[in-house]
């Protein structure tokens, strides 16, 4: 068996940024689209670059755009079939509901169903305190989720939604929840339903639940996500929209003609900053003796491409001996070389993985194995890293 005792720390680079990056001098000279809303956020969700932003950090009541953290946390910490038992306190909970009886048992599954959908407050409460143990114990779990994603700007006191003090979010901060999000399969093919049932066990019909969310069909392309109001919150929304194979999220808070103003952000986005492909996988580096590791797409403007640079950055990959102390090369088949950076008007976006030619390269991951963590910190690069584990530690 191989043995591989010591690995260089710079090889744990991440394949992709969360983009923090204020805007460009491209973004600030390209007319935004104009809203009426008292905050908005546009994002690309394959690279999280934020292509459009008014007053994106200004900390607002946010309602049931809440619940797209409530069902990517219970996602995450719970099993889709596991049956979810509605309590006192989430029995008849105000506001909107999906009017769950108490003591009713429905699945995991079919519960995000009714809270994405129909913004059910009382499966919110319900899965919290299913997955939480109490409702309590699910917003120390929001916002841990918010502190790994790296929303600075947001903090949760419920589930649900419901106006109160302390809880509140950004458009900035929700652009980002929201791409995060949908890089999980779950939760971005709930998002995009329009129409769902599910047993009843109280009655003889179905539940029969309609998407709130209008873009699904008015916007060519629409595939999520939630809506929201509160007396104090107003209107809020979030959409996205996939075309080209570029996915999008608009998000606005207090926006009296939000569907409206969505597609007109959305079509800023496609129109302007398209997925542009910046690199190949297995692409060969010029003058060098190593390939790409995978391909590279970033949203750029026209006059953005020739201000996008690459920094090739090889390192010896070696490994030391436990018994010994000889340092020695690694097996021929450990590929990995380096990386190449990517950066924008001099800030970095992102980073791909560099192979010896002829080495094994593994493959791309599957979109769940791109959210381990926050988009910035794991990603894709942590994906190939253990595919490349697995092959030379296989028998």
């Amino acid at each position: 068996m191989r043995k591989i005792t010591k690995v260089i720390a710079c090889m744990l680079i991440p394949v992709f940024l969360l983009s923090s990056l204020g805007a460009t001098q491209t973004q600030a000279t390209i007319q935004g689209p104009s809203t009426h809303a008292q905050s908005a956020a546009l994002i690309d969700v394959t690279s999280g670059r934020i292509l459009y932003s008014k007053d994106g950090d200004k900390e607002l009541r946010i309602a049931s755009l809440t619940k797209i953290m409530t069902a990517i946390v219970a996602i995450e910490h719970s099993k889709l079939d596991e049956k979810v038992k509605v309590s006192p306190s989430a029995f008849a909970k105000e506001g909107s509901s999906i009017y769950l009886k108490l003591g009713e048992e429905m699945t995991l599954e079919n519960m995000l169903y009714g809270l994405m959908l129909r913004s059910g407050n009382d499966a919110a409460s319900a899965i919290a305190e299913h997955v939480g143990g109490s409702e309590e114990g699910f917003v120390l779990l929001m916002n841990k989720k918010a502190e790994q994603i790296g929303l600075t700007h947001s903090h949760f006191m419920n589930p649900h939604g419901l106006d109160a003090e302390g809880h509140y979010s950004t458009a900035n901060d929700l652009a980002r929840l929201t791409a995060y999000a949908l890089h999980n399969p779950v939760f971005k093919r709930i998002v995009a339903t329009e129409d769902k049932s599910a047993p009843n066990p109280n009655e003889s019909w179905e539940y029969s639940w309609h998407n709130k969310n209008k873009m699904l069909r008015m916007y060519e392309g629409a595939d999520g996500v939630k809506t929201g109001y509160t007396k104090k919150a107003f209107r809020c929304l979030v959409s996205s929209a996939t075309r080209n194979g570029q996915q999008l999220a608009a998000v606005t808070l207090n926006d009296g003609n939000d569907w409206n103003d969505h597609a007109r952000m959305l079509d800023f986005g496609f129109e302007y900053f398209p997925l542009v492909e910046v690199a190949k996988q297995e692409q060969p580096v010029q003058n060098t003796d190593v390939v790409t590791g995978r391909g590279f797409r970033y949203p750029l403007a026209k006059s953005e491409q020739g201000s996008l640079t690459k920094k090739l950055i090889l390192h010896e990959s070696r490994t030391q001996s436990e018994t010994d102390g000889k340092e020695q090369s690694t097996d021929p088949s450990f590929g990995l070389a380096g990386r190449i950076d990517m950066q924008l008007d001099g800030k970095l976006v992102g980073s791909i993985p560099v192979y010896r030619k002829g080495s094994y390269i593994p493959p791309e991951p599957k979109t769940e194995d791109a959210t381990l963590g926050r988009i910035g910190d794991v990603s894709s690069w942590t994906a190939a890293w253990r595919a490349v584990l697995s092959h030379l530690l296989s028998p």
